[in-house]
């Protein structure tokens, strides 16, 4: 059966102003591609997309789509008409009895948002947070009937769960072209068979997802290197020679003075000049945060109840959790912005902790780039004697002498957040809360930025939706399911998604019931208690073998690990199964059984 070709790009050319962001592009997209999109911030990811899409004409060239062929776009801004309710944006104008027989309406929506209902769809678009909006507008891509589909952004405000259902509903798609630009590596690698790279004006492509994209680099960077090096030595015989000097005015020598010329010309300068700066963390105590039988909340609503929680020197923690369940809040607390309603927070006596929030507010926009640096300090001491001024560190950061005195509130998301971080670094602290902190970043500055935090020797927690960064700087991992418990994951975030399915297919039975009981919904919980009975056994069962392998393993202490982090995942299965049931009881007592 023949491939139908959906969009073509032959020749095309964009520029604004003076700067050239795509250079004669020739490229296309075939039914069921998913392709990633990556690059640097402003190196035009955003104008292919919006040229492919129709809504930028381009300098020169041409876009060619096939017959019929409908696309779908998700932009970095979402908006809807004034007065659109929910329902208005992701059904349009069809009658309830025209998608209430469709499964994927209610698939998505419980996908995106946790669950399904009438409320959802009746709430106001504009009355929406940005993330609400984002997920709406999704949303409606994922139910429309299109060929292609353009996605900017689309993990943003997606929690790790939100991404991973995401991923999942995408690869089910078989017919459904795919076109993506994220940041979020862990996403890419597993949607995308193809790797679009936005770089100096041209698109190369590249097979496979994220992580063959990176081998392929590197395999392209070793070649570039070997030819490089062949350059260089050629470059080091013909100055050599011109040092000599001519030994006569002849055509050769004039040849290999202008060969030489031409070989110091045509070598290429390095793409990204920036570097990020390790700084010196002052010594850590044995104590840096312990939470004892604490509760917290944020306002009125109760988040975290009877916790016990150990931070050490040198932990790095990954924290997951649904949105609202009180990530952003835990850290507050910590840092003591928020005092709990019961119990204790024990800080260190040597904790100087830095926060990078998800807001940047701390940063007045009408400072310069300059100026906000020589707020923490007018030089950096980098060891050794050595010492940056502020407008040198501007400059290793990639804010030359003019950019310098740009206002802040003119940089990109991307300069600011860097800007932000670099701050809080140079205060030299030594326990980093990092909230979100890959919002706004392109890939390069991620990669630059898990390099930096390789070599931090202080104590690291951090929240956010990128899977991909979480796996790379942390060793542990937490998560809040929203039930008030802050759980250990020996499991990482796998495991925190298998919690996540089992809490929300044990929760259908009651949320499924009306105002009026029947006797098949009865049969139904009866079913499901019947059900977790039968977990709960063989849970138990499992937590006793394990129990026992542990006395066995006392002196093999490799093994003896192992089994302990087996056994705490046990346990917290157990948990939740445990929670199932007594949800279905107390479901069938209400039905009235």
């Amino acid at each position: 059966m023949a491939i139908r070709n959906l969009l073509n790009l032959e020749s095309v050319s964009k520029a604004f102003d003076i700067r050239p962001l795509l250079s004669s592009v020739s490229l296309g997209i075939n039914e069921g591609e998913r392709i990633g999109i990556v690059g640097r911030n402003g190196d035009g990811k955003s104008t292919l997309l919006k040229i492919m899409a129709g809504m930028e004409p381009p300098d020169s060239g041409r876009v060619a789509k096939a017959g019929e062929v409908s696309i779908g776009v998700l932009g970095q801004v979402d908006t809807a008409k004034p007065g659109a309710l929910v329902r208005d944006v992701v059904l349009g104008n069809k009658e309830e009895h025209e998608w209430a027989r469709d499964s994927s309406v209610r698939e998505v929506l419980t996908g995106l948002f946790g669950g399904f209902s009438d409320e959802l769809l009746d709430r106001e678009f504009e009355a929406l947070s940005g993330g609400e909006r984002r997920r709406v507008n999704l949303a409606k891509l994922l139910v429309g009937e299109f060929d292609l589909i353009l996605l900017d952004e689309p993990t943003n405000h997606l929690d790790v769960e939100g991404v991973a259902w995401l991923a999942e509903h995408i690869k089910t798609r078989n017919k459904l072209a795919v076109a993506v630009i994220t940041h979020d590596r862990w996403f890419l690698d597993e949607v995308s068979d193809q790797i679009w790279e936005v770089v100096e004006g041209n698109v190369l492509a590249y097979e496979g997802g994220y992580s063959a994209y990176v081998l392929s680099k590197a395999e392209r960077a070793r070649q570039q290197s070997v030819e490089s090096g062949k350059r260089a030595m050629l470059i080091r015989k013909e100055l050599a020679w011109l040092r000599r000097g001519a030994p006569a005015r002849t055509a050769k020598p004039k040849f290999r003075i202008e060969a030489a010329n031409t070989l110091i010309e045509n070598e290429p300068p390095p793409r990204n000049q920036t570097e990020l700066l390790n700084f010196a963390a002052n010594r850590l105590g044995n104590t840096v945060f312990e939470i004892h039988q604490a509760s917290i909340s944020a306002g009125p609503k109760p988040i975290l109840n009877d916790i016990y929680w150990n931070v050490g020197p040198g932990d790095r923690i990954g924290i997951v959790g649904v949105n609202g369940s009180g990530k952003t809040t835990l850290m507050r607390a910590l840092l003591q912005q928020i005092k709990p309603t019961a119990g204790k927070i024990v800080t260190g006596v040597t904790v100087k902790p830095a926060f990078l929030s998800q807001h940047l507010e701390e940063l007045d926009p009408k400072w310069r780039v300059l100026e906000a640096v020589e707020k923490i300090a007018n030089n950096v001491q980098l060891g050794n004697g050595k010492e940056l001024s502020a407008s040198q560190l501007c400059e290793r950061l990639g804010f030359d002498a003019d950019s310098q005195w740009t206002p802040v509130g003119d940089l990109s998301g991307g300069e600011r957040r860097r800007l932000q971080l670099t701050r809080l670094l140079m205060d030299s602290p030594n326990v980093l809360l990092l909230d979100e902190p890959t919002n706004d970043f392109d890939v390069e500055t991620l990669t630059a930025l898990e390099d930096l935090l390789d070599s931090f020797g202080g104590t690291l927690l951090v929240i956010s939706h990128d899977r991909y960064f979480l796996e790379r700087v942390c060793d542990r991992f937490v998560g809040l399911l929203g039930d008030g418990s802050l759980r250990d994951l020996p499991g990482g975030i796998e495991e925190y998604l298998k919690l996540r399915s089992a809490s929300l297919s044990i929760t259908t039975p009651s949320q499924a019931k009306s105002g009026k009981s029947s006797a098949a919904e009865s049969r139904l919980v009866k079913k499901e208690i019947s059900k977790f009975e039968k977990q709960l056994e063989r849970a138990e069962v499992e937590i006793a073998s394990l129990v026992k392998a542990q006395g066995d393993l006392a002196f093999d202490h490799e093994k003896l690990a192992k089994v302990m982090e087996e056994l705490a995942a046990a346990k917290a299965k157990k948990d939740v199964i445990e929670e199932a049931w007594l949800s279905a009881i107390t479901t069938l007592e209400e039905l009235g059984e």
